[in-house]
């Protein structure tokens, strides 16, 4: 345990019992965890309350998602099975803006919604923005938000 004295030479050896204490525990731990982070959980979709109006502009790379699970691309219908290809040679590795928009219909059920970004991922696009309108009867609660909509007029 802590120093040994021989021959007037100090000799001096770690404790490692504390530590090898500390990984038994940290491992107890990650083993009874980790198959818990892996088992999945449910989230539910943001409520669309805070928004801001954007209006969407000609560069804009859009995802439509109808309420049969059919793909348009930039309001322009395409086959499911080409959406992966069509995300390639739009977001090519030379490309600096790789943002995707997906409007998704209300009803459509979210693993149809999943399934649609893990393939425009495959197809190279770094990020997905969802769209989502503002929910009927409810203002912003960013203050900033309320402001911009006064002075466009928006409701």
């Amino acid at each position: 345990m802590g120093m040994q004295l021989s021959s007037g030479a100090v000799n001096s050896n770690p404790n490692v019992t504390p530590m090898i204490d500390v990984m038994l525990v940290l491992l107890i731990i990650f083993m009874i965890t980790i198959p818990q982070l892996n088992a999945g959980f449910t989230a539910t979709p943001p409520s669309g309350q805070n928004l801001k109006p954007r209006p969407e502009e000609d560069t804009d790379q859009v995802l439509g998602i109808d309420a049969q699970g059919q793909y348009w691309f930039n309001k322009a219908l395409i086959k499911n099975e080409d959406l992966e290809q069509m995300t390639k040679n739009i977001f090519t590795p030379d490309r600096e803006e790789k943002i995707l928009y997906v409007k998704a219909h209300k009803d459509l059920s979210y693993d149809k919604v999943l399934k649609a970004l893990d393939i425009v991922a495959m197809g190279g696009v770094a990020v997905a923005a969802l769209i989502t309108d503002q929910t009927p009867g409810t203002e912003s609660l960013v203050e900033a938000d309320r402001l911009f909509q006064k002075s466009e007029g928006v409701k």
